[in-house]
């Protein structure tokens, strides 16, 4: 069986539509993972996604700024999210797949330009965010 999981950082998911069309088309993901969809869980475009035949959703969102979605043609179950360095931001959702299979999609802070936790406390939150992801991955 092929599975074709696709993972792409939107940059805002309301606006992207056509975008999206030509993944489906291009890549025909089976499960398509999207970062920084800017957009509350209650004001997801779900329609947008049925129409493009992801028929199962599951989304972490905030609104205007980071949140993350899984779409998938296949059954999704038991989403959990985490709240990574106490900051209660929607960067990450697990989810399983038929056969128990894991699926985690994360949104990572990028960092800020100056790679100096003095300088940048941009990039303090994103070691931050990765030492944490790291010790919790090691113990689940």
């Amino acid at each position: 069986m092929r599975l074709r999981i696709t993972s792409w950082n939107a940059n805002s998911v309301r606006l992207r539509q056509s975008t999206l069309e030509r993944i489906r088309d291009e890549i025909d993901p089976d499960i398509l993972c999207l970062q920084e969809i800017k957009v509350a869980s209650e004001l997801f475009p779900h329609e947008m996604f049925e129409a493009l035949g992801y028929t199962h959703r599951l989304v972490h969102g905030q609104k205007a700024y980071h949140g993350v979605a899984v779409l998938s043609r296949i059954p999704l179950d038991g989403m959990v999210t985490h709240d990574w360095c106490g900051k209660e931001e929607a960067r990450h959702l697990e989810c399983r797949l038929p056969g128990g299979i894991e699926l985690h999609n994360l949104y990572v802070p990028a960092g800020g330009d100056i790679p100096d936790v003095e300088q940048n406390p941009k990039f303090r939150h994103k070691l931050d965010m990765l030492d944490e992801l790291r010790d919790w991955f090691a113990r689940n």
